[in-house]
């Protein structure tokens, strides 16, 4: 460690540190002189001439030199460890920030604060007022109406709001279940939970448990214009115009036990056809496994008509042939299995077939595990990519989904147990 003034010692990498946070744009003003107050205390000069030199009192000058000296050891330990740059620039901002401080006597007796959440909590509709959230201004007017404070500023409700957790300016989309039979929905709940928490105990038994579902639509969008790099102090800058140049369907299975994305199929539809299909080359990867699907209440996963008499019951007489049912299944409308959708759904739930699948109640994609990761797929590949046409799009899905295999690929914690969910 170079000694660079008598009492005052600073790293390199201190040194670099201070010197980013210097300037940053996100560094407070506050900081920005302290941090010139140790930067010239370490180039040797004095109190009395940083004091001149930055228009600040020679007590406050002694002050944050005695506030770094009083750090001294714990910055020598952080020196140690090696911390990286973004640790150690929080650590500098520690020690030269202010330190804490009773604080006057809060304004708001906390009956007032109560109501002011409450009414934070109300539609604005409930008040009068013709819009769909409330805003600061708003807020503290509406509480000012009712006489609940004398005043009070749009500034410390914002900060009320902050200490609650209450966003206001921030909503998300929410789809409730709503099912018919509640307690048939909660088995349908806990029968897929049970399945993931039973996953590595199947696995290990030669049972192949595989969350499987198709994202469509995927767009082969070309980009008018080449993407910008990232660079220092500049974020990486997309052209906001493109160029379509189709779309494609992925069907994916993703293992539940090993979290690796097995025999996914990338084509130009998504019919009940290319779905038997994709489930056939499946199967074929273990002709002899055990298989369980987890799907949602897709028609296509049920075999429902699409138009073509032979290729309704696909699903229904594929399971069938690879689980040797010999027993006539009957005739689509008319009897027997393939007679209507409950029906054939019945056959392909039995548990005692090889090859079988569990499905998800309706609106409850969250339960289905490959919606996790498809979310992954989309921020990692798909959101910020540009292809020049539905091929390149097709390499770089199969390119992508072999590298997360090879790198990234590991199974999901699974906590949801069955419990309902507050709304």
């Amino acid at each position: 460690m170079a000694e660079l003034s008598p009492s005052v010692q600073i790293t390199r990498c201190q040194h670099k540190a201070l010197k980013q946070m210097l300037r940053s744009r996100q560094t407070a003003r506050c900081l920005v002189w302290r941090i010139l107050i140790v930067l010239l205390l370490a180039k040797g000069w004095g109190v009395s001439r940083i004091s001149r030199h930055l228009h600040k009192a020679r007590n406050t000058v002694g002050l944050w030199r005695s506030r770094w000296l009083e750090a001294s050891a714990l910055l020598q330990e952080a020196e140690e460890k090696k911390l990286s740059q973004g640790k150690l620039k929080r650590l500098l901002g520690q020690v030269l920030s202010d330190a804490e401080r009773s604080g006057s006597p809060g304004k708001f007796r906390c009956e007032a604060l109560t109501h002011i959440i409450a009414v934070a909590c109300e539609p604005p509709s409930q008040s009068g007022r013709p819009v769909t959230h409330w805003t600061p201004t708003e807020l503290a007017d509406e509480v000012m109406q009712r006489g609940i404070v004398k005043s009070i500023s749009e500034r410390t409700v914002s900060r009320l709001l902050a200490q609650a957790c209450l966003k206001p300016h921030q909503s998300r989309y929410w789809l409730n279940a709503d099912p018919e039979d509640r307690d048939a929905f909660e088995e349908q709940v806990r029968t897929v939970c049970e399945c993931y928490l039973q996953a590595p105990q199947l696995h290990a038994a030669g049972t192949h448990l595989v969350s499987t579902d198709e994202k469509t639509g995927i767009q082969a969008l070309e980009r008018k214009h080449a993407t910008l790099p990232m660079q220092a102090g500049l974020v990486e800058r997309r052209e906001f115009e493109y160029i379509r140049h189709g779309t494609q369907c992925l069907i994916a299975n993703f293992e539940v036990a090993t979290g690796q994305v097995i025999a996914s199929t990338v084509s130009a539809t998504r019919t009940e056809a290319d779905f038997v299909s994709h489930i056939a080359n499946t199967v074929a990867t273990d002709p002899d496994g055990t298989w369980l699907f987890l799907v949602d209440q897709l028609n296509t996963h049920q075999s429902l008509h699409f138009g073509r008499d032979d290729v309704s019951e696909s699903l229904v007489c594929f399971v069938a042939q690879h689980c040797g049912i010999d027993t006539p299944l009957g005739e689509k409308g008319k009897s027997g299995v393939l007679q209507s959708m409950p029906s054939r759904k019945a056959f392909l739930e039995d548990a005692s077939h090889r090859i079988r699948f569990i499905y998800t109640p309706k609106h409850t994609s969250w339960l289905n595990q490959v919606e996790i990761w498809f979310s992954i797929l989309v921020r990692r590949l798909l959101k910020r990519a540009s292809f020049r046409s539905t091929e390149e799009l097709k390499e770089r899905l199969l390119a992508f989904i072999e590298y997360f295999n090879r790198v990234l690929a590991k199974p999901f914690k699974w906590t949801y147990t069955g419990k309902p969910l507050a709304a």
